[in-house]
């Protein structure tokens, strides 16, 4: 009994450390911008937005978590079920889409957009990225415990703030919730939810959540509770901080032109919520939740390439560098017109990830690799025309795309996706199925 108890009171305290790490992994302050705007863009339909970006925004990277956890590997293994070539491809992209490609440039843009122009005014956004990544790289070529330290620190101060904000947004409305008139809200959420890529840094970051808890000496069922619980505990978190910021994004609806840029907007309403000294603090704490994020998926990105692409053949450090480089070009762009790039991007890939990790967690109902390979590559080639459509105005291929279900609201991909894997799961279970498998089910 004793023991029991012992042993339920130290998962339940390394559940809670795990957790607030995972949640510091996906708490990358770019994200901040998005759930205000959606809210000033929806009005009174917040709370439908709210629900269809939480599917997507938070949902799925705990799915993906616990995709990874239930193999007990990582993403490269779950794209290699498709197959060698696949795999290479579809973890670069993803990780270039969350490293210097999308991701670290907008922690960059959104440090200089909520924190140095606002105190600076005349310092010009190159100079802000090049001091930025200088400090980046400084603790990516030598990691220190002080980035650990800055997060831990970081996190709670970051929570507590956000706290203050958003219940003195529930106490004390800047502003009247009104009807926008915005259609399809549900559906534009779930797409704006897409803008977190927190669903694809889940998959990637699983491998160090799985070690974290290995580390702690839990295998087997216990590995895959602990992973789960800990999940749980940053998805509440996550779903806490956007569905508040989201509400407080109604209330401005009324307040603000169209045209206003998801960075002004969210640095406005936290200075009408709690005045200039909020503003200021909302600065600081967002500059160095940028910084810490920007710091891991710098390290991430460098040591997958360095190791899976050149084999060593260029350093880590190299890598590091060239990257740093990269995003600081892609950074001046600012975050408006990165958040644009970052559309058709996402809009291949995301789907991807959701299939893959679908399918994973069906377990043995999609245990046969012709099932996954057929599955993902329908929705890879549904997802890459409808993206080259909207990119180059196809007309005669999105005339016929769109006679698929679901074309006009984004989701193209899944009736094909469902028909396909309908399609593969019969096939491959009952007109020519594996042996071993066949033997498997039989066993049991």
């Amino acid at each position: 009994m004793l023991n029991n108890k012992i042993f339920r009171n130290k998962a339940t305290k390394d559940c809670l450390v795990i957790g607030f790490a995972l949640f510091a992994m996906f708490f990358g302050a770019g994200n901040l911008i998005f759930p205000p705007y959606l809210g000033f863009l929806t009005g009174t339909k917040w709370w439908l937005a709210g629900f269809g970006f939480l599917i997507t925004g938070v949902g799925l990277p705990l799915f993906g978590v616990v995709a990874c956890a239930k193999i007990n590997g990582t993403f490269v293994e779950i794209t290699s079920r498709v197959g060698k070539v696949f795999s290479l491809v579809a973890v670069s992209s993803l990780v270039l889409a969350i490293g210097p490609m999308l991701a670290i440039p907008r922690t960059a843009a959104t440090t200089y957009e909520l924190a140095v122009k606002p105190l600076f005014l005349t310092m010009p956004p190159m100079l802000s990225s090049i001091v930025y990544f200088i400090i980046v790289i400084s603790f990516v070529l030598k990691p220190s415990a002080i980035v650990d330290n800055v997060g831990k620190v970081l996190t709670p101060i970051l929570l507590i703030m956000l706290t203050a904000i958003i219940f003195k947004a529930l106490l004390s409305p800047i502003g009247p919730i009104s009807d926008t008139g915005f259609s399809n809200a549900f559906s534009y959420s779930l797409l704006e939810g897409y803008q977190t890529m927190d669903a694809m840094a889940a998959v990637i970051f699983s491998g160090i959540i799985l070690s974290t808890a290995k580390e702690k000496g839990y295998k087997n069922s216990e590995l895959t509770s602990v992973i789960i619980r800990s999940s749980i505990i940053a998805s509440v978190g996550l779903a806490f901080v956007y569905g508040g910021l989201l509400y407080l994004g109604s209330q401005s609806a009324t307040l603000f032109p169209l045209d206003i840029s998801r960075t002004t907007l969210l640095t406005e309403v936290v200075r009408l919520d709690l005045g200039t000294f909020g503003t200021i603090v909302l600065a600081v704490a967002v500059s160095l939740a940028c910084l810490t994020t920007a710091i891991g998926l710098l390290s991430t990105a460098a040591d997958y390439f360095s190791r899976y692409v050149f084999n060593r053949r260029i350093s880590y450090n190299t890598t590091a560098i060239i990257m740093a480089i990269i995003s600081a070009i892609i950074s001046v762009s600012g975050v408006d017109t990165i958040v644009r790039i970052a559309i058709p991007m996402l809009t291949v890939l995301y789907p991807i990830v959701i299939i893959l990790i679908a399918l994973t967690l069906m377990g043995d109902l999609a245990a046969d690799r012709r099932i996954f390979r057929v599955t993902v590559g329908v929705t890879t080639l549904i997802s890459l025309m409808d993206t080259i459509t909207n990119l180059t105005n196809w007309t005669s291929l999105r005339t016929v795309l769109n006679i698929v279900p679901l074309a006009s609201s984004g989701f193209i991909w899944l009736v094909p996706t469902i028909i396909a894997f309908c399609a593969s799961y019969l096939y491959a279970t009952y007109l020519v199925p594996t042996p071993s498998l066949v033997n498997n089910r039989t066993q049991r």
